[in-house]
């Protein structure tokens, strides 16, 4: 004679659903948390629906489709002539790790230590997370544009009209050809009119064949960490300098060094007490956050030490079209003859950086594997995007936005320059701005500098600490690392004025 198993019995205590929402939706979400956490063991004999729907004040057809979903996820099973059974499941940790979940709620709270699991020690030791703790970026400025926020153009001069229109113009009839995967390294005629682009006006020669699309500079800085770094590689950062691009080499294990940078740029002579250095990062046309431009013989002199000590080169151009008196310089990769330099371009900082559009010149030798690691990470770039930039390159609209932006820059950086209050305690002069869309000013002392920033917060008025830009393990002090940084682009003239007299009223008391 066969023998039963054993049927454990279900107690619906607990279940309390919303009327106002789908009651199959959470019958079955309740069933299957109750599953999941171990309130419902394998083994436990669930109530007929008949039984189910009287138990809860349900419908029988709420019910049927709950327990249908919980049979096509494995949950419950039908035994012939003996009625419905959960499922003989391994068992779960109900405990969420930190940082990280199961995939599904358990209603468990997340911020308890009782509630935390230890992950494997490779993971968190030493590992991704623990480096991700140490080298994660603050969240950014949020609202509308405001006096003097870093990093953004002129937003409110993008014709977003004629964008608009050649957005609509390719969905409203877009090759299927162009809707299914396509090319990881990004499409064809962009590729081809960033080349152009690129040779004509900074003087970088290069083909189409040796682009590759990026969802803005930040992706290309971290492919190139991710391609050409291992853990325990050693890489050369300007300090100060783009914390973000530290913390994403820092990511892969590599070990961040800070070198110097004066009134030519970074400390080339230094690289060279470095040892075991796999690349070097830097921003030469305007230095970040400086703003120093790098000397031709320090552009020579960093292309002779990646040479000899095979190293890699990565420029990162991030608004070098903003050059005031001339036409913008020769990027350092148009230096480049032994093919050591990866040169991260934008469209960040002439549109706007919501676009998410930037893009790699990579060596030839490097093409196919980028293209690669791209197409594992992301597979390829959104077309829309790509195709309307092509468009707007193509006639002509990007290259006639690029000097209007130019202009405004001027104009903005002019009233920041003739406004900015002198004779303020602790607070350097306002220095002469050839390029780039902000500056640093100098401040005596750190204590001064972050009174500074509260004062200009307290009325209104977005100023940053130079002080933040640094490596946390920097040897030079902390008062010499002080200053201010200004964007001046984002906002317009009126604007920058009513800022400066909010400023003059905060510093002067």
């Amino acid at each position: 004679m066969s023998v039963r198993p054993f049927a454990l019995p279900f107690d619906p205590t607990g279940i309390v659903l919303d009327r106002r929402q789908g009651l199959s939706r959470q019958l079955y979400q309740a069933l299957r948390l109750r599953v999941l956490d171990g309130r419902l063991s394998s083994g436990t004999r669930l109530p007929a629906t008949r039984d189910m729907a009287a138990a809860l004040a349900l419908s029988r057809n709420s019910v049927v489709r709950a327990y249908d979903q919980l049979y096509a996820e494995g949950f419950i099973e039908s035994r012939v002539g003996d009625g419905t059974y959960v499922s003989q499941l391994p068992k779960l940790s109900t405990k969420v790790s930190t940082g990280l979940s199961l995939g599904f709620s358990t209603g468990l709270s997340t911020k308890t230590s009782e509630n935390t699991e230890i992950i494997s020690s490779n993971v968190i030791h030493n590992g991704p997370l623990e480096r991700l703790e140490k080298h994660h970026l603050p969240a950014p400025k949020s609202g509308p544009p405001r006096a003097f926020r870093v990093g953004l153009p002129a937003l409110d001069l993008f014709p977003f009209d004629v964008w608009a229109k050649l957005q609509a113009g390719f969905w409203r009839n877009p090759d299927p050809a162009a809707l299914g995967y396509g090319d990881p390294a990004g499409e064809t005629e962009l590729r081809e009119l960033i080349a152009t682009y690129l040779r004509r006006s900074r003087g970088l020669s290069c083909t189409a064949e040796q682009i590759v699309i990026t969802s803005g500079a930040q992706q290309a800085i971290s492919l190139c960490a991710q391609l050409l770094l291992e853990s325990g590689d050693v890489v050369a950062v300007e300090n100060p300098g783009y914390r973000a691009a530290g913390n994403a080499f820092a990511l892969t294990g590599a070990q961040v060094r800070g070198i110097a940078v004066d009134n030519e740029g970074l400390d080339c002579a230094a690289l060279y007490d470095v040892a075991h250095c796999r690349l070097s990062y830097v921003t030469p046309s305007h230095q970040y956050p400086t703003g120093v431009t790098m000397s031709l013989a320090r552009r020579l002199e960093l292309l002779d030490w990646a040479q000899r000590k095979d190293a890699w080169i990565i420029e990162d151009d991030y608004d070098g079209e903003y050059r005031y008196s001339g036409a913008p310089l020769a990027p350092l990769a148009a230096l480049d003859r032994s093919g050591r330099v990866l040169y991260v371009g934008t469209f960040g900082k002439i549109a706007f950086p919501a676009l998410r559009l930037g893009y790699l010149v990579l060596p030839q030798q490097l093409v196919q594997a980028f293209s690669r690691c791209r197409a594992l990470a992301v597979r390829h770039s959104e077309v829309g995007t790509q195709a309307v930039m092509a468009q707007f390159m193509a006639q002509g609209h990007f290259q006639r936005h690029i000097r209007r932006v130019r202009r405004a820059a001027l104009s903005r950086r002019n009233a920041l320059q003739a406004g900015w209050p002198v004779d303020i305690s602790g607070l350097g002069p306002m220095p002469e701005v050839a390029a780039g869309l902000h500056v640093k000013i100098d401040v005596e002392s750190h204590a001064r500098e972050q009174q500074l920033i509260t004062q200009a917060e307290a009325v209104g008025v977005e100023l940053n600490a130079l002080s933040d830009y640094w490596l946390p393990d920097s040897l030079t002090p902390v008062d010499n690392r002080a200053g201010l940084v200004l964007g001046f682009a984002a906002v317009d003239e009126a604007k920058i004025a009513d800022a400066l007299a909010r400023l003059r009223r905060a510093w002067r008391g």
